[in-house]
This record gives C-alpha cells, structure tokens and sequence, in this order.
C-alpha cells in the first residue's frame, strides 16, 4: 500500500552518498525519483529507443550491473533503480517490503519517467518484480530478459515449482528455520557484518571478485539494523507468505507471450535451481533460448560478466 501524500513520512537517511563511486567501480552519476513516496534512485544512461530496464535482487543492488551497463548503453537507454531499501535509495520506516510494494514502487518510477519499449533485465526477486509491472502495463513491454530470474506470470504450476524449489534450496531452507528459531531478523540485520557469507550462501563461484572494494560496496546500503529493512523483508515475507504475485488479465499473458525473450542461467544455482525454474519460463515463452552457463552460480553477472554482457547484447542486435 503506497503511503498517504497528505500525511508525513518517517524516513531513514540513505545509507550511501550520491556521489560514492567505490573506487570507481560505480562511476555513474546519481538520480533519484520521488514518485514512489520515498527517495528511489536510479542509473541513466545511454540513449535510443530501447529502455533497458535492469531489476536487481536479493541482497544486491544496482551495482550488480557495473560491469554490464558501460557496454549495453551504447546500444540503448539503461535505466538501473535500486529497490526500496538497498543500495542508494532510501529505506523507508514506514513503508511493507513484500513483493507487491515493490511492484508498486517500479511502476511508479516507470509512469514517471513515462517508459515504454521496455526490455526487461531482471535478477533474482527482481524477476517477480519486473513480471509484476509487465502484469499491469504490458504494452509497455517488448522483450524479457532473465537472468537466474523467475518469470511469473500465470503458470498454472507455479506454486508446484516453487514449492519444490524452497525444499531444496539452502538459503530458503536457512530462512526458514531461521524464522522458526526466532533468529532470522537478528541475523539478516547484521548484513554489514555477514554480506559475503549471505552472498555466499546464495551462491557465486569466483572468489577472485572479493576485494575490499567489492565488500564495502555490497555492505554499504546495509550501515544499521534499520536499512536492513528490504534485505530482511524480502526473506521474512517468505517465511510469513506475505508476497503476492501479480495475476495478469489473459490479454496482458497473450501479449507478454509474444515477445522476445532470453533466458541466462547460471547452471549451478542453488537458491533458483534452474530444473524449477527454466520449465517456468519456457511454458511462457516456448521458442525462447535458454543459456545454461556451467561455470556460474546464483550471481551469473558477477561469476560470468563478460558473456552475460555478450549474450545480452547479441539478444539486442
């Protein structure tokens, strides 16, 4: 439920300046849209008729892309947010995290920044999220791409997929005894401390990305207990089936199902494990290639940014 303009807010300061670049590993310039009742911030960059709208997860954000967004900018416009309570946006206190706040939050930016011809890039929940806005405005939409992202989007097994998916999957397990235990708010509030182990956990395979910088940017939007609110809602609402999925009309699911689509998956992804997921994608889009990555986790962009970078781009051309 968006907040009530007349009415004032309790917010929380961005943990992370504007103007941070991480030793330049993030080197561009800060905006920020206040159209979901909160401080949200976003890349922009590039130009041309394509939107290219990239959805990070859980418990990333933006920077995600870094390695990514120099390249597809010169084939399009790259509009990059961070969700609600990580990276460079605020982390309201007044404010629900489950997935559909999000869903509310991205089409909120994207009716103000009034985009269209959207290519979809999502990660992770950010798939859910993405599926949710192409739910609400498909005609808006024209090309999806996931990557280790699950595309909801009325598949009569769904909840039989995830099912099998959270029994099998060592962080939805660790989630939920850790909300069992009473202990999943303690330890996800202490992501300043635990970022790599949670990364960890999720699941990447090149420990040549852990530098300094690489962990002070992942811990950075995590300073307090407090601006753990979206890492935390994300898990909890899991455990407290709280997230609802966007059911799209059958003329938006004949519409999405006729677009381009592209499918990158990192082959040894433990928390979305592609025999549960991969099926998913392809009852919604049955001629859409699959690229299987073998030597990738959860984190495809950071344990293979350069072919995720040429697949998305051969995609494009």
């Amino acid at each position: 439920m968006q907040p009530n303009p007349n009415q004032p807010t309790m917010h929380n300061p961005i943990a992370i300046a504007p103007d941070q670049t991480f030793n330049n590993t993030w080197p561009f310039s800060p905006n920020y849209s206040n159209a979901p009742g909160f401080k949200m911030h976003y890349v922009d960059v590039g130009s041309g008729p394509k939107n290219l709208l990239l959805l990070h997860g859980e418990p990333t954000w933006a920077y995600l892309f870094r390695n990514q967004i120099p390249y597809w900018a010169k084939l399009a416009r790259v509009i990059a947010p961070d969700h609600m309570g990580f990276g460079k946006s605020e982390t309201p206190t007044d404010r629900s995290y489950w997935l559909q706040d999000h869903i509310d939050n991205l089409e909120s930016l994207v009716l103000d920044l009034n985009l269209s011809n959207i290519t979809l890039i999502m990660h992770d929940f950010g798939g859910p999220v993405g599926m949710g806005l192409a739910a609400r405005h498909p005609d808006r939409i024209s090309q999806i791409i996931s990557i280790n992202a699950p595309t909801p989007f009325g598949q009569p097994n769904l909840l039989e997929q995830l099912t099998k998916n959270i029994a099998e999957a060592p962080w939805f397990q660790w989630i939920l005894k850790a909300h069992q235990q009473n202990t999943l708010d303690q330890t996800l509030s202490q992501l300043d401390y635990n970022i790599l182990s949670t990364l960890k956990l999720n699941g990447f395979l090149n420990n040549n990305i852990i530098t300094e910088t690489w962990l002070d940017a992942y811990r950075a939007p995590f300073p307090t207990p407090a601006h753990t609110a979206g890492a935390l809602g994300w898990a909890k609402g899991l455990a407290v089936n709280k997230h609802q999925f966007e059911s799209p009309h059958p003329a938006a699911i004949a519409h999405i199902k006729s677009l381009p689509a592209l499918a990158i998956w990192g082959a040894q992804d433990k928390t979305l494990i592609p025999d549960h997921f991969l099926p998913l994608f392809s009852q919604l889009f049955p001629d859409a290639p699959i690229q299987l990555l073998p030597n990738a986790a959860h984190y495809s962009l950071e344990d293979e940014p350069d072919q995720t970078t040429s697949l998305v781009k051969d995609f494009l051309t």
